[in-house]
C-alpha cells in the first residue's frame, strides 16, 4: 500500500511525486502536469489528439457510462442517456435550476424543494457527484495510460464564487474518482499562475480574469503580493457562457426557419442537432467569416456580422459583470495591469476588442484559454509536491472538520487543506414540531457517516422557541484561528440562543493517524458515497412521507376518495422499500408517489390562491 507523507504545519507532501492539476470544466476537462525536464507546464494529450475530454457521460445498456468523445456521438441520437454540462449542477438544489430546465434535454427530477438534483437515467438515479466522478475518473484513467504511472493525487480548480456545497461536491467527485484532492483552488489564480504571474517573491500586481467559459462567466479582480494571491472581488453569471451563445444561434435559426421552440424541445434529438450545430458554427466564425451547414433537412447559415450583433448584448453583460467587480474592489479600469483570458469562448475576435478596450490594454491570449486553468493548476500541484520552494503556502487543516446530521451522515464545513486562518457559516433547521434543542457533535476526518470518523466535541443548543419543523434558522459557524484553536458557534437566528464550544489544536493525531484517515477515506470512498445516497434516499422518503401524511390529513375534505385511496397505496409501497437498501428502488417510489400528490396539491393551491384573490388578500 502506497504511503501518503504530509507535513501537518503545512500540508506539503514530503516526497516528491506526480501530482496533476484538473480542470474539470463545463464543457471539457483535462489534465495537466509539469513536464519533469522541461519544468513546463504541459497539458496531457495522446500523440497529436486534443488535451480536451468533452464533459459528457453516456449511459448505454446495463446503465455502462463512457465518457468523453465517445459519450458525445450520442447527443443528438440518446439525448436522454446522454448528460452534459453537469458542472451547472453540482451544488445546486431543484429550485435553483427551475428557469433553465429546457436547457437541459435529460430528466432532472423536479420537486420543487430545495434538495439537491438527481438526473434520472432509465431506472437509475445519479447524483451531480457521481456523473462528475465519472468525468474524473476518465481524466485519471487517460493520465495514467500516458504518463504509464499511477494516478492518485491532484488538484481541482473550480469557479472562484462556487460556494461551499459547490466546492465540497467537488471534493466528493474526486474523492469518488480515487483522487486524493489535496486542493480546490479558484480559476482565475490558476490562470494567472500559469502566466507566470505571482510567482516571483517580490511581485505586487493587480490582475482582471476574464473567464467566458461553456456554461459560466466569471471576472475575477486579484492583487498579488509577494506571492500571495487576494482576490479582492469576483462577479459574473452562473447561467451565461459558450452554451448560451449556442442558444442564440439556434433561437436565430428558429426564427428564420420558421420553427416553434416548442416543436424542437418537444423533439429531443432535433434540439440536439441545433445545439452541435450552433457550437460548430461559433466556433468557424471565430476565425472566418460566413458558416454554412445543415441540420437534419434544414439548412443553415451565419455571417461573421450577423454573429458579432448577435452576441454583443451577451458580451455587454459580461461587461456589466466586470463593471461591478471593479466598483466591489474599489478600483478603475486603468489600476488593473494586466488582463488574463481564460476559456474556449475567448478565442471570439468581437470579446478580446470589447475587453481589451474596457480595461485600455492588450490582453493575454498567448497560451491556449481552454488549457491556461489546468496548466495553472499544475503548477499548483507541483507546488504542493515541493518543486518550486519559492512559494509560500500557508498553514492548513490536516482533515476536514464537520457535524453530524440526519442519518448518521457527515457535514463537512472546512475542508482538508483549507488555508488557517478560516471561517465557514452554514444554515440548518429543526426535523420536528417543536423542538426545542439541538445536539450538535463535531467531527473530523474524510468519510461520510460520522462512525468512521473522529468525534472532536458535542454541545446541546437548547431554548429554541417550539415551532414547526423548518422553520427555525440554527446558523452554525467554525472558526479556525491562526493558533489552529476551532471555535463553534450555534446561534438559533430568530430568537438570538447561542451556544458555543472550543476546541484544542491538531486534535491530537499523530502524522501516522492522519495518513492512514486519507487513506481509508480514498479506499472507501466508493461504498461511502453509495452509504451516503442510500441514508439520504431513506430521509428524503421519510420527510415526504411524513409531509404527504400531514397533508391529506389537513385536507382529507378536499380530496376524492381515489386520490386518497391512491395516496395510501404509494405510501405503502414506499414504506416497504425502505429496508431494501436499493437508493434507485426508494427514488422511484419517492417519484410515484410525487406524480399521485403533485396534481392535486396544485390543485389545492389554486384553488386557494383563487379564493384569496376573490376576498382582497394575498
Amino acid at each position: 500500500m502506497a504511503k501518503i507523507g504530509i507535513n501537518i504545519a503545512t500540508g506539503s507532501l514530503q516526497q516528491q511525486e506526480m501530482i496533476v492539476g484538473i480542470d474539470l470544466g463545463t464543457t471539457n476537462s483535462l489534465v495537466a502536469i509539469i513536464h519533469p525536464e522541461s519544468r513546463q507546464a504541459v497539458a496531457l494529450r495522446e500523440h497529436q489528439s486534443s488535451s480536451l475530454v468533452p464533459s459528457i457521460v453516456h449511459f448505454g445498456p446495463g446503465n455502462e457510462a463512457t465518457v468523453g468523445e465517445e459519450a458525445k456521438k450520442f447527443l443528438v441520437t440518446e439525448p436522454q442517456q446522454t448528460i452534459f454540462s453537469v458542472k451547472r449542477l453540482m451544488g445546486k438544489s431543484y429550485n435553483d435550476l427551475r428557469n433553465s430546465q429546457s436547457f437541459f434535454t435529460y430528466k432532472i427530477i423536479d420537486d420543487e424543494s430545495d434538495r439537491l438534483v438527481k438526473v434520472q437515467v432509465g431506472d437509475r438515479f445519479y447524483s451531480p457527484i457521481e456523473l462528475s466522478s465519472l468525468i474524473l475518473s476518465e481524466l485519471k484513467h487517460r493520465a495514467e495510460h500516458i504518463l504509464k504511472t499511477p494516478v492518485t493525487k491532484a488538484v481541482i480548480t473550480v469557479p472562484a464564487y462556487f460556494n461551499d456545497a459547490q466546492r465540497q461536491a467537488t471534493r466528493d467527485a474526486g474523492k469518488l474518482a480515487g483522487l486524493d484532492v489535496l486542493r480546490i483552488i479558484n480559476e482565475p489564480t490558476a490562470a494567472s499562475l500559469a502566466y507566470g504571474l505571482g510567482l516571483k517573491k517580490d511581485e505586487q500586481k493587480t490582475i482582471a480574469v476574464y473567464d467566458l467559459g461553456g456554461g459560466t462567466f466569471d471576472i475575477s479582480i486579484l492583487r498579488i503580493v509577494n506571492g500571495i494571491f487576494e482576490v479582492l472581488s469576483t462577479n459574473g453569471d452562473t447561467y451565461l457562457g459558450g452554451d448560451d451563445i449556442d442558444q442564440a444561434i439556434v433561437s436565430t435559426w428558429l426564427q428564420e426557419l420558421q420553427l416553434p421552440a416548442a416543436f424542437v424541445q418537444q423533439n429531443k434529438a432535433l434540439a440536439q442537432e441545433f445545439r452541435i450545430r450552433a457550437e460548430e458554427a461559433k466556433v468557424w466564425l471565430s476565425s472566418s467569416l460566413q458558416y454554412a451547414g445543415r441540420v437534419g433537412d434544414y439548412a443553415v447559415s451565419l455571417g461573421r456580422d450577423d454573429f458579432d450583433r448577435l452576441i454583443a448584448p451577451l458580451v455587454e453583460r459580461t461587461l456589466t459583470c466586470c463593471r461591478n467587480a471593479l466598483k466591489d474592489a474599489s478600483m478603475a479600469a486603468s489600476q488593473v495591469e494586466e488582463v488574463v483570458m481564460v476559456g474556449g469562448s475567448t478565442r471570439i475576435p468581437l470579446i478580446k476588442e470589447r475587453v481589451g478596450a474596457f480595461f485600455g490594454k492588450k490582453v493575454h491570449d498567448e497560451l491556449n484559454p481552454d488549457e491556461v486553468v489546468a496548466l495553472g493548476a499544475a503548477i499548483q500541484a507541483d507546488i504542493l509536491a515541493g518543486n518550486n520552494k519559492d512559494f509560500l503556502l500557508l498553514d492548513i487543516t490536516p482533515l476536514s472538520l464537520g457535524i453530524e446530521t440526519m442519518g448518521g451522515l457527515m457535514d463537512v464545513l472546512i475542508a482538508r487543506n483549507s488555508k488557517i486562518p478560516a471561517k465557514v457559516s452554514r444554515q440548518y433547521t429543526t426535523q420536528k414540531d417543536g423542538q426545542s434543542g439541538m445536539r450538535i457533535s463535531v467531527y473530523q476526518g474524510e468519510r461520510d457517516l460520522v462512525r468512521d470518523n473522529r468525534k472532536l466535541a458535542e454541545f446541546n443548543l437548547t431554548g429554541i422557541p417550539g415551532m414547526p419543523a423548518g422553520i427555525p434558522k440554527v446558523e452554525l459557524s467554525f472558526l479556525i484561528n491562526a493558533d489552529g484553536i476551532l471555535v463553534v458557534k450555534a446561534v438559533e437566528l430568530r430568537s438570538g440562543v447561542a451556544q458555543s464550544i472550543e476546541v484544542k489544536p491538531q486534535y491530537g493525531l499523530t502524522d501516522e493517524e492522519v495518513e492512514k484517515m486519507l487513506l481509508d477515506s480514498i479506499t472507501h470512498a466508493s461504498e461511502d458515497i453509495r452509504l451516503r445516497a442510500l441514508v439520504e434516499a431513506k430521509t428524503e422518503a421519510g420527510q415526504i412521507l411524513d409531509t404527504t401524511d400531514r397533508f391529506i390529513t389537513r385536507n382529507a375534505a378536499h380530496l376524492s376518495q381515489e386520490e386518497t385511496d391512491a395516496t395510501h397505496r404509494a405510501m405503502q409501497e414506499l414504506r416497504a422499500v425502505l429496508d431494501s437498501n436499493d437508493k434507485d428502488l426508494i427514488h422511484q417510489r419517492i417519484e410515484q408517489l410525487n406524480e399521485i400528490s403533485k396534481p392535486y396539491a396544485e390543485r389545492l393551491m389554486d384553488e386557494a390562491v383563487a379564493k384569496k384573490l376573490k376576498g382582497g388578500k394575498v
